[in-house]
């Protein structure tokens, strides 16, 4: 697979079709493998290009010196834009998401539109929201437990904790054991994933700036911070969207991927570049 260098790290992504460039970008513990069937939906009419954020999949670790910060992450988004000689359809889920929502509000990508599916955008509820500390309390608990539990050791109890909170308890443990072991080797990243999202100070005010066409994707029995951040989302963003899958959690792409990929399809068709014809 392709690589860039990005801060002075490796990252490799999936690159594969022709057309209008669309970026996917996958959630934390994931990587660009996330999208293989939207991957393989899209490649016929777009030119896909699907990265593994830092520290996942085949790209190198965080290599700064200085805290994470979802720029840095957005920084990979900028890197492969400036391999297309247009504007980009940009598509991320949950972390992905909020690393997506930087890169456009930082305007150092041209978009053609934008589509966010759970973003962790944990800044709206805490910069935002008068009510923010009832939906952040809960997410901040998780932190601090996978931060203390990687401190002891404790990989496996970590992201157990963590993967529970996002999909539902009694999730890790249905995990076949070879994926449990590569979502515990990643663990290391998860701290940085969560510090970069709370430490950002964006607001919804600096978000109504923005004015590309958006979808926003949730699942009606997702957790309470996310579905609290899509809906404020949908009220700043002026030309948004708003798809709720029904029954579908947090993990969404991967649990429902059929609506969850048909509606990504609907949105970038309907913001494609229109086409006018010599006469």
């Amino acid at each position: 697979m392709p690589t860039i260098d990005v801060n002075g790290a490796k990252i490799v992504y999936r690159r594969s079709g022709a057309g209008e460039p669309v970026v996917l970008l996958h959630s934390s513990t994931g990587s660009s493998t996330q999208w293989k069937a939207l991957f393989e939906d899209l490649q016929r009419d777009f030119l896909v290009l699907a990265p593994d954020l830092y520290g996942y999949g085949e790209s190198d670790g965080w290599p700064g010196t200085w805290p994470l910060t979802l720029a840095d992450e957005a920084a990979i988004v900028e890197a492969l834009a400036r391999t297309c000689d247009r504007p980009i359809h940009l598509i991320g889920h949950s972390y992905g998401g909020a690393v997506a929502l930087k890169a456009a509000i930082r305007g150092k990508v041209a978009l053609r539109s934008l589509c966010l599916i759970e973003p962790v955008a944990f800044h709206v509820l805490d910069n935002s929201d008068p009510w923010g500390d009832q939906y952040l309390n809960p997410v901040r608990e998780v932190a601090d437990f996978v931060r203390s539990a990687l401190i002891r050791g404790n990989p496996d109890t970590a992201m157990c904790r963590f993967v529970d909170f996002w999909s539902g308890a009694g999730t890790w443990d249905s995990l076949p054991p070879k994926q449990r072991e590569k979502v515990a080797a990643v663990a290391p990243k998860v701290p940085l994933d969560f510090g970069a999202a709370m430490a950002e100070t964006l607001t919804l005010k600096d978000i109504c700036t923005l004015g590309v066409p958006s979808l926003l994707m949730c699942g009606t029995v997702s957790p309470p911070a996310t579905r609290r951040i899509v809906s404020l989302l949908d009220l700043a963003l002026g030309r948004s969207r708003l798809n709720v899958v029904s029954g579908a959690g947090h993990m969404l792409p991967l649990t429902h991927a059929e609506p969850v990929n048909r509606a990504i399809v609907e949105h970038l068709q309907r913001h494609r570049a229109v086409v006018r014809l010599a006469a």
